[in-house]
């Protein structure tokens, strides 16, 4: 069982403007190997915006951002014209492929949010933007995503990853969904879980094979955001973000 503690993460920024970086495949804790990344899985980026931030226009190549919104809004725009808010229950998935630019802004409140970084199976695909509106179970229940067309998720990425999450109360348990041959990699976005008998919470992330990590527990009020990743997926180190190795 490994497990990537939330001060083991990287800070930067402040004030309106705060983010933690995680290498997802930092939680076996060898710092010293090549590459940082967890397969495709690359980097994922905690981020607190504040109202009235903007990050001005930018470019991305072959990259797949999974903007994962938990509180807030978000205002997208992009070079093809696009202009829309993604939310909590308007999730955003950006397909860079051979060239992509765009900003974000926050006029309306502020942002806590996972930015995404996947490397994708081919590069230079085509650039393209998703959005899919995706309503909160009535229940406590899994909530799928997004993954590879086979499994006809809300947004298709292109790597052998499906992304879930879940709202839960304290004392429900949750056995993880399971797709042959993936490993799950599972982050708390907030809240307090017991997973395999370690307490885990906010920033924290652990992960095992999907024989050995099958059910968490809530302590408290909590929201879960679950990678199962094929580890051995083929994918191109092109991105100008997910194909860095390590900082």
């Amino acid at each position: 069982m490994n497990i990537l503690r939330n001060e083991q993460a990287y800070s930067n920024g402040g004030g309106a403007f705060s983010l933690q970086f995680r290498r997802p495949g930092l939680i076996d804790g060898n710092f010293e190997k090549e590459d940082h990344a967890f397969g495709p899985l690359s980097r994922i980026d905690h981020a607190k915006i504040g109202q009235g931030t903007k990050i001005s226009m930018h470019e991305h190549i072959n990259d797949e951002i999974l903007s994962y919104m938990w509180r807030g809004e978000m205002l997208h725009e992009d070079s093809s014209g696009l202009k829309k808010f993604c939310s909590p229950t308007n999730q955003m998935l950006m397909g860079a492929g051979n060239s992509f630019f765009h900003e974000e802004s926050t006029p309306t409140g502020s942002v806590e949010m996972l930015q995404i970084f996947i490397r994708p199976a081919e590069k230079d695909l085509e650039p393209r933007v998703l959005f899919a509106d995706m309503q909160l179970p009535e229940i406590s229940n899994w909530r799928l995503i997004a993954g590879p067309s086979e499994v006809n998720a809300p947004l298709e990425l292109r790597q052998q990853i499906v992304v879930y999450d879940v709202h839960g109360k304290p004392g429900e348990t949750f056995t993880l969904p399971v797709v042959t041959g993936y490993t799950p990699w599972l982050y708390v976005m907030d809240g307090e879980i017991t997973a395999h008998g370690e307490s885990l919470h906010k920033g924290d992330a652990i992960s095992s094979t999907a024989e050995e990590l099958t059910t968490i527990q809530l302590e408290k009020d909590t929201t879960i955001v679950l990678f199962l990743v094929d580890l051995k997926a083929s994918m191109t180190l092109a991105g100008s973000f997910s194909g860095v190795k390590r900082f």
